[in-house]
Protein backbone atom coordinates (compact mmCIF):
# COMPACT_ATOMS: atom_id res chain seq x y z
CA UNK A 1 0.00 0.00 0.00
CA UNK A 2 1.18 3.41 -0.83
CA UNK A 3 1.80 6.17 1.73
CA UNK A 4 -1.06 8.13 -0.91
CA UNK A 5 -3.33 5.29 -0.70
CA UNK A 6 -7.06 6.23 0.75
CA UNK A 7 -10.38 5.99 0.04
CA UNK A 8 -13.14 8.62 -0.35
CA UNK A 9 -16.51 7.40 1.37
CA UNK A 10 -19.07 9.73 1.24
CA UNK A 11 -21.77 9.56 3.70
CA UNK A 12 -25.57 10.67 3.91
CA UNK A 13 -27.24 12.14 7.42
CA UNK A 14 -30.60 11.66 6.54
CA UNK A 15 -32.77 13.78 8.65
CA UNK A 16 -36.32 13.38 9.30
CA UNK A 17 -38.98 15.39 7.52
CA UNK A 18 -39.36 16.99 11.19
CA UNK A 19 -35.77 17.43 11.99
CA UNK A 20 -36.45 15.17 15.19
CA UNK A 21 -34.73 12.03 14.23
CA UNK A 22 -31.85 10.35 11.65
CA UNK A 23 -31.67 7.57 9.62
CA UNK A 24 -29.34 4.86 10.65
CA UNK A 25 -28.95 1.02 8.87
CA UNK A 26 -27.76 -2.03 10.39
CA UNK A 27 -24.46 -3.38 8.71
CA UNK A 28 -24.10 -6.82 7.13
CA UNK A 29 -21.44 -8.85 6.10
CA UNK A 30 -18.70 -6.24 7.14
CA UNK A 31 -14.93 -6.57 8.25
CA UNK A 32 -15.01 -3.54 10.18
CA UNK A 33 -18.28 -2.65 12.19
CA UNK A 34 -20.48 -5.57 11.41
CA UNK A 35 -24.30 -5.63 12.92
CA UNK A 36 -23.77 -2.24 14.04
CA UNK A 37 -26.27 0.83 12.65
CA UNK A 38 -24.22 3.55 10.91
CA UNK A 39 -25.11 6.20 8.26
CA UNK A 40 -25.91 5.62 4.43
CA UNK A 41 -23.53 5.93 1.67
CA UNK A 42 -20.18 4.62 0.21
CA UNK A 43 -17.23 4.78 -1.73
CA UNK A 44 -16.97 7.16 -4.98
CA UNK A 45 -16.56 5.15 -8.03
CA UNK A 46 -14.08 6.12 -11.30
CA UNK A 47 -17.14 6.88 -13.22
CA UNK A 48 -19.46 8.73 -10.64
CA UNK A 49 -18.81 12.04 -12.19
CA UNK A 50 -19.12 14.05 -9.89
CA UNK A 51 -19.77 14.24 -5.62
CA UNK A 52 -23.97 14.40 -6.55
CA UNK A 53 -23.94 11.25 -8.84
CA UNK A 54 -22.01 9.60 -6.60
CA UNK A 55 -23.87 10.30 -3.14
CA UNK A 56 -27.07 9.74 -5.67
CA UNK A 57 -25.73 6.06 -6.80
CA UNK A 58 -24.67 4.90 -3.03
CA UNK A 59 -28.62 6.43 -1.90
CA UNK A 60 -30.09 4.58 -4.84
CA UNK A 61 -27.96 1.33 -4.27
CA UNK A 62 -28.81 1.29 -0.65
CA UNK A 63 -32.44 2.19 0.27
CA UNK A 64 -33.64 2.79 -3.27
CA UNK A 65 -34.48 5.15 -6.20
CA UNK A 66 -38.03 5.57 -4.37
CA UNK A 67 -36.34 7.11 -1.26
CA UNK A 68 -36.07 10.62 -1.94
CA UNK A 69 -33.60 13.52 -0.22
CA UNK A 70 -32.43 16.73 -0.63
CA UNK A 71 -28.90 16.95 -0.40
CA UNK A 72 -26.81 19.90 1.05
CA UNK A 73 -23.72 18.90 -1.40
CA UNK A 74 -21.63 22.55 -0.94
CA UNK A 75 -19.88 21.33 2.91
CA UNK A 76 -19.33 18.26 4.81
CA UNK A 77 -18.42 17.60 8.27
CA UNK A 78 -15.23 15.15 8.02
CA UNK A 79 -13.92 12.04 9.79
CA UNK A 80 -11.24 9.98 9.06
CA UNK A 81 -11.25 6.05 9.82
CA UNK A 82 -8.37 3.38 9.92
CA UNK A 83 -10.12 -0.35 8.66
CA UNK A 84 -8.68 -3.59 9.97
CA UNK A 85 -7.01 -3.98 6.42
CA UNK A 86 -5.14 -0.59 7.46
CA UNK A 87 -6.38 1.18 4.77
CA UNK A 88 -7.13 4.56 5.37
CA UNK A 89 -10.58 6.16 4.47
CA UNK A 90 -11.75 10.02 4.76
CA UNK A 91 -15.38 10.49 5.41
CA UNK A 92 -17.48 13.53 4.32
CA UNK A 93 -20.62 13.50 6.07
CA UNK A 94 -23.52 15.40 4.08
CA UNK A 95 -26.54 16.88 5.47
CA UNK A 96 -30.04 15.24 3.71
CA UNK A 97 -33.58 16.02 4.93
CA UNK A 98 -35.84 13.09 3.98
CA UNK A 99 -38.69 14.00 1.31
CA UNK A 100 -40.69 10.90 1.15
CA UNK A 101 -40.63 7.37 -0.27
CA UNK A 102 -39.86 4.27 1.12
CA UNK A 103 -36.56 2.65 2.15
CA UNK A 104 -35.74 -1.16 0.57
CA UNK A 105 -32.69 -1.91 2.09
CA UNK A 106 -30.39 -3.89 -0.28
CA UNK A 107 -28.15 -6.74 0.88
CA UNK A 108 -25.95 -4.59 3.24
CA UNK A 109 -27.63 -3.80 5.38
CA UNK A 110 -30.31 -6.14 7.60
CA UNK A 111 -32.26 -2.97 9.31
CA UNK A 112 -32.85 0.34 9.46
CA UNK A 113 -34.01 2.65 12.49
CA UNK A 114 -35.12 6.61 12.62
CA UNK A 115 -33.47 7.51 15.64
CA UNK A 116 -34.09 10.62 17.87
CA UNK A 117 -31.27 12.75 17.72
CA UNK A 118 -31.92 13.02 21.41
CA UNK A 119 -31.02 9.50 21.57
CA UNK A 120 -28.33 9.00 19.48
CA UNK A 121 -25.49 9.08 22.59
CA UNK A 122 -27.20 5.87 24.24
CA UNK A 123 -28.68 3.99 21.32
CA UNK A 124 -26.61 0.97 20.07
CA UNK A 125 -24.75 -0.54 18.36
CA UNK A 126 -23.68 2.44 16.58
CA UNK A 127 -20.59 3.84 14.78
CA UNK A 128 -19.12 5.72 17.66
CA UNK A 129 -18.84 9.08 15.77
CA UNK A 130 -22.53 9.49 14.88
CA UNK A 131 -23.89 11.48 17.50
CA UNK A 132 -20.83 13.83 17.26
CA UNK A 133 -20.92 14.04 13.75
CA UNK A 134 -24.73 14.99 14.05
CA UNK A 135 -23.68 17.59 16.41
CA UNK A 136 -21.52 19.30 14.01
CA UNK A 137 -24.45 19.06 11.23
CA UNK A 138 -26.57 20.41 13.33
CA UNK A 139 -24.39 23.18 13.28
CA UNK A 140 -23.75 23.44 9.83
CA UNK A 141 -27.89 23.73 9.29
CA UNK A 142 -28.18 27.03 10.17
CA UNK A 143 -26.39 28.45 7.30
CA UNK A 144 -28.10 26.46 4.79
CA UNK A 145 -31.14 28.36 2.63
CA UNK A 146 -33.60 25.62 0.70
CA UNK A 147 -32.50 26.53 -2.89
CA UNK A 148 -28.83 25.57 -2.04
CA UNK A 149 -30.86 21.54 -1.83
CA UNK A 150 -30.30 19.66 -4.33
CA UNK A 151 -33.03 16.24 -5.19
CA UNK A 152 -31.44 12.89 -5.34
Amino acid sequence: MSKFDFQYCQKIVVFSKDANSVLLCKRKGENDYDGVYSFIGGKMENNDGSFIHGLQREKNEEVGEEFKIEIYPFFTTNAIFKKKSLELMILPHYYARHLGGEIKLNEEYSDFQWVAVKDLKTFEPKIPTIPDMVDRILKLVRLISPEELVQI
